[in-house]
């Protein structure tokens, strides 16, 4: 009996010391998590602030266009998310691309939403529409197979890159690929909101022609995950955290852009009516612009007031875009294609006039009166 109770007050100690080097180490490791999330935040936070709007020519990165009749990937297994149907697959240089498919408006949206901002000297990610994605290994409705797998805990049924043997075809898919920069991200923090553009240091000319621009296209699904903070002088690369080492150093040259214009040309997704008719003043004479009527109320956008200069760069990059680009455009997104019970030239000629429309709305209300600094 004295010596169950000598083993049980041994193991009792032990259990003690045990205890307290866990509590000390995982005290320890927290603390040391802490202040590293804390410096990466606020590093994150200074790369927010002195980030520009505008890209400069020297870093626009022309990707090679797409020419053969079939891109050919393989399909990458991961946890769904969203609600459009889509999926990740790998090029065979390795080269990951984001497949949109079905009839999804955000297909339409995305192309010639990315089309306008390239054009403009925003950044925005490649996406363009091919006419066939062959994917190897992929499910044949991969988006709702991942979503059941997900809810089922069944993800290892398949492996990392789908099944060993077969493929499915997408035809007419969207085709997504990065803008070359390393986004700057915290484990607390991704993308950005369009209300915290409040403490941006970026000139305020160009600022308000990027708060304009997303009014013109009815960019409504502005949660910050939809937006995405870069950094210029990283390669193009992984996606970093600034946890990461690598990502530790600043950001010489940080750059926001809008990485997701699916819900755009609507409300709600590539809506001719409803874009057309949509005014883009809130109020012409503040030139007030809100999003509060859209869908989410407006979401992260709050109503502000654009400055003449703003007002001013805008008009005038829209204005320079002829009859034909514009025409080229809707095209090249099938945006006729999407209203397949009417004339595809009717369809064209409807949506330049609106896009027309839009544009005087803007290039006619002038000058704006002044606005404070800190709007």
């Amino acid at each position: 009996m004295r010596r169950l109770r000598l083993i049980g007050l041994a193991a009792g100690m032990v259990a003690a010391a045990v205890s307290t080097w866990l509590f000390a180490t995982s005290t320890t490791d927290r603390n040391t998590s802490s202040a590293a999330n804390h410096t990466s935040t606020l590093r994150r936070n200074d790369a927010f602030k002195r980030a520009g709007v505008r890209l400069d020519p020297a870093d626009t990165v022309r990707l090679r266009p797409f020419h053969e009749a079939v891109i050919s990937c393989r399909f990458i297994r991961e946890e769904p998310s969203g609600t459009s149907a889509k999926f990740s697959c790998a090029l065979e240089d390795g080269q990951i691309i984001k497949v949109k498919y079905g009839r999804n408006p955000e297909i339409q949206a995305e192309v010639a939403g990315t089309q306008l901002l390239h054009t403009l000297g925003f950044a925005a990610d490649d996406v363009t529409i091919v006419s066939k994605v062959r994917c190897y290994g992929c499910p044949r409705f991969p988006f709702l197979t991942m979503q059941l797998m997900s809810l089922t805990r069944t993800m290892n049924l398949i492996g990392p890159h789908g099944y060993e043997n077969g493929y499915s075809d997408f035809e007419w898919a969207g085709v997504e690929r990065k803008f070359a920069a390393t986004a700057i991200e915290t484990d607390t923090q991704e993308g950005w909101a369009w209300f915290a553009l409040k403490a941006s240091q970026a000139p305020r000319a160009d600022v308000d022609a990027f708060r304009l621009l997303a009014v013109f296209l009815a960019h409504w699904d502005n949660k910050a995950s939809n937006q995405r903070l870069v950094c210029l002088d990283r390669g193009r690369g992984v996606q970093e955290h600034a946890a990461d080492e690598a990502a530790q150093q600043p950001c010489a040259r940080p750059l926001l852009m809008i990485q997701d214009l699916g819900a755009t040309f609507g409300p709600t997704k590539v809506n001719l009516a409803r874009w057309r008719d949509l005014p883009v003043w809130a109020d012409r004479q503040t030139c007030k612009v809100s999003m509060h009527a859209l869908p989410y109320r407006g979401a992260t956008f709050p109503d502000v007031e654009i400055s003449e200069a703003g007002r001013l760069q805008l008009a005038r990059q829209l204005s320079a875009i002829d009859e034909s680009a514009v025409r080229a455009m809707f095209a090249n997104a099938r945006f006729p294609e999407f209203y397949s019970g009417t004339d595809d030239t009717r369809d064209l000629d409807r949506w330049t006039a609106a896009f027309r429309s839009r544009v005087d709305q803007i290039v006619t209300r002038g000058p704006c009166p002044a606005v404070t600094a800190t709007s």
